[in-house]
């Protein structure tokens, strides 16, 4: 089962080009973090983090600083907080400008 999630991916970034693909708002795209962590821990481990990203990676996130750490964060529609080297460069660089 671990082979039809990397073919599946495989086939997805071989069939869309790069430039059609919805742009992802995490530093790692979503297929190369779903790719990896199947290739690296397995079908069900693929799988959960396929779900992750699925549900987090849409609208409805919001970065901030924080005012404690003055460190850059987005808190994802799930209410996890993450850092900025987990965050999409443009998007980041697009909160600097606000």
């Amino acid at each position: 089962m671990k082979h039809l999630i990397l073919f599946v991916i495989k086939m997805y970034w071989n069939i869309i080009p790069a430039y059609k693909r919805k742009k992802c708002i995490f530093n790692k795209s979503c297929s190369i973090y779903v790719f990896e962590t199947t290739q690296k821990d397995g079908f069900i481990k693929g799988l959960k983090a396929f779900q992750f990203r699925y549900k987090n990676c849409r609208g409805d996130f919001a970065i901030f600083k924080n005012p404690i750490t003055n460190k850059i964060q987005m808190i994802l529609p799930s209410q996890i907080i993450i850092e900025k080297e987990e965050i999409a460069d443009r998007l980041i660089n697009k909160s600097e400008m606000i």
